[in-house]
């Protein structure tokens, strides 16, 4: 069998009530493209039925449809990693089941790349997300581009994206257990480009990020590609060093001169609490860059597939490489 020319990969993680809707609207997009395609579905764990309705689209284009199974959920990166261990094409988009994403859009990210792009990002325009999520969005493109000006990426939360198979070879190489795919790409890109994108409001069910993904997926970020934290807090560290420093000798030179007082109690306590605060922030910061290295240096696997489901010549295909 001749190889697809693209490969689209979707994590999909309790998605029962979009999968009908998605699996129509994307093949009439690729299909209408008139170039070969394969679509990579990968089930993160799914709770609900989407496990059995993956397997039927599956047997609907067998020759398209590959279904990769978790045991278990991994998250939507390692998710996206797994499918990109499966492609067979050059051109590789990622985007979400939801549909804020439409497909409708992807032949966007195919103009760009056919245009030399290695790597596509995409912005949404005119974002149907709710009032928080944009808060936090806005605050923490300002927060990479502070951290990891080196990241240049104009909506790093969009996962409409594309890449260029020999950066998609870099990226699975890497074997990193914890990471952010959108800069991960930038790291062994060479010619990145951003394309805006239309946002839809999600037509179904809820998001899987709630306040604490959000977080943690902040700190994948962050904690994977810049020290710029660890190195703030040093010399912060030392600021606050020698302004305690200052502070003995002041209330030394106040002991000789006016004697014991009392007064400054609480004022002393105010000052204990706020270094304390800080100490425990800097260990924080400075524990999740061990917890990382941690994960790293037990080389356990980055996710585990249950099973695979895919047409037969592939699957014989694959056991002779």
């Amino acid at each position: 069998m001749s190889e697809p020319l693209i490969s689209i990969v979707i994590p999909v993680h309790n998605e029962e009530p979009v999968l009908e809707t998605l699996y129509q609207r994307l093949t009439a997009v690729m299909d209408n493209l008139g170039k070969t395609y394969e679509v990579i579905l990968v089930n993160d764990g799914s709770k609900d039925k989407s496990a059995a309705l993956l397997d039927e689209l599956h047997q609907r284009r067998p020759t398209i449809f590959r279904i990769v199974h978790f045991n278990g959920n991994y998250g939507q990166h390692m998710a996206i990693m797994a499918g990109f261990e499966q492609v067979h094409g050059t051109y590789i988009i990622t985007m979400d089941a939801d549909l804020q994403n439409p497909p409708e859009e992807i032949p966007k990210i195919i103009e760009a790349m056919e245009k030399g792009h290695d790597v596509v990002g995409a912005y949404r325009m005119n974002r149907q997300d709710s009032a928080w999520r944009l808060v936090v969005s806005r605050l923490h493109n300002k927060l990479r581009e502070k951290i990891a000006p080196q990241l240049v990426m104009k909506d790093e939360g969009c996962m409409l994206r594309g890449y260029h198979r020999r950066v998609v070879d870099a990226m699975v190489a890497t074997e990193e257990s914890s990471t952010f795919i959108p800069a991960l790409a930038l790291v062994f890109a060479s010619n990145p480009c951003d394309v805006g994108v239309a946002h839809a409001p999600r037509e179904q069910g809820t998001s899987s990020y709630n306040l604490y993904k959000l977080i943690r997926y902040n700190f994948d970020l962050v904690t994977g590609f810049s020290l710029v934290p660890l190195q703030v807090f040093t010399i912060i560290g030392g600021l606050v060093s020698c302004a305690s420093a200052i502070l003995v000798i002041y209330l030394m030179i106040r002991r000789f001169v006016i004697g014991p007082e009392v007064e400054g109690v609480f004022t002393l306590f105010a000052i204990l609490f706020l270094l304390a605060g800080i100490i425990l922030m800097g260990l924080g910061i400075l524990g999740e860059y061990i917890g990382r290295i941690y994960q790293e240096v037990r080389h356990r696997p980055r996710f585990v597939v249950d099973r695979i489901v895919q047409q037969a010549e592939k699957q014989r295909k694959k056991v002779n490489e």
